[in-house]
């Protein structure tokens, strides 16, 4: 920490910095060190979006590679290649220096003008999160529902949401792997709740939006990881979406939207494709319950295959209707 950066930028004067808990006084020593507040919320955020995302799929990489988990693959016969995922993983760092890293590097003075706290301190409490936060994840998932069904919009699917649904079988890594459009669009939910939220309240801490930046981004990695554990948390929390609701709309083209919870698709329909295909599962297998593993195997891939073939019927109508439209 330079003397310079002390004498030009010290809001803690007034701070008894023995008080703090260690994560608060690191939370102080990083804005004393930068020295900036702006210019220490931008580093701060971005290298905190990038260790979370590939924190998160790098683990799914490596239960991609070993065999054991393939029996909760929901796909199982498609496993993403070295080459595919870095191929992902580029396009991904496209995206997050491109379009997040500006957005990000832009959201102090924003912050400030809605009266989000960055540098102050204390930190808020878990309980003092856990209202703003649910109420991020309802407004997300609704803004999201909304989004993501615009995007299958013929000339919207074309030129931009395509791109995501180059992989029918998901994995973590592309969680992200998106048009930069989409990126702005999706991302638009995920901000603009917090963002309405201190709008209102003018009570937002950037520790919050931090919190809840983790917590959204394990949930659309998790989502698109394509497993399906008996401890997922779908199991738990019975509406909530996860990588078994999700890998279907990947598999299938249509149905499930939501992204985090499957209120949005139950009350509007749009998941009874979804809902048939898993009835008709369940009941192949109570037919075949004595039945050989590869037998069973083989009949749950002839009902993917179907729904495939049917997600590549309805994509391809799509792009026919926008063929039409130009003509």
């Amino acid at each position: 920490m330079s003397a310079n950066a002390t004498t030009t930028w010290s809001p803690y004067d007034q701070t008894d910095l023995t008080q703090l808990s260690w994560l608060e006084q690191q939370w102080v020593a990083w804005y004393i060190f930068i020295g900036n507040p702006i210019l220490a919320t931008g580093l701060m955020s971005f290298i905190m979006h990038e260790t979370v995302y590939f924190g998160r799929a790098i683990p799914w990489i490596i239960v991609d590679a070993i065999p054991y988990f393939r029996r909760w693959k929901l796909q199982a016969a498609k496993i993403p290649t070295p080459q595919e995922q870095w191929e992902c993983t580029k396009q991904v760092l496209y995206s997050h220096f491109m379009i997040e890293l500006p957005l990000i590097w832009l959201f102090h003075p924003l912050a400030e003008v809605f009266g989000i706290r960055t540098y102050e301190v204390p930190l808020p409490s878990f309980k003092e999160m856990l209202l703003p936060m649910a109420l991020f994840f309802v407004f997300e998932d609704i803004c999201h529902y909304t989004a993501h069904q615009a995007l299958h919009w013929g000339p919207l699917y074309k030129h931009i949401h395509k791109i995501h649904h180059k992989y029918s079988a998901p994995f973590g890594l592309a969680a992200e792997y998106a048009h930069p459009a989409e990126v702005a669009i999706l991302g638009a939910g995920t901000i603009a709740g917090p963002l309405l939220y201190c709008y209102f309240t003018r009570d937002l801490h950037m520790f919050t939006m931090y919190v809840w930046i983790t917590l959204r981004l394990f949930q659309a990695i998790d989502a698109h990881s394509g497993y399906d554990f008996p401890w997922s948390l779908q199991h738990i929390v019975p509406f909530w979406s996860g990588a078994e609701h999700h890998d279907f709309h990947h598999m299938a083209f249509t149905n499930n939207f939501s992204t985090s919870f499957r209120w949005c698709d139950r009350i509007f329909g749009t998941d009874d494709k979804y809902r048939a295909y898993r009835a008709r599962l369940q009941k192949a297998k109570r037919e075949m319950k004595n039945a050989s593993k590869e037998q069973r195997d083989e009949m749950e891939r002839k009902l993917m295959a179907e729904v495939e073939a049917e997600g590549i019927r309805a994509e391809a109508a799509v792009g026919q209707s926008v063929k039409t439209k130009v003509q």
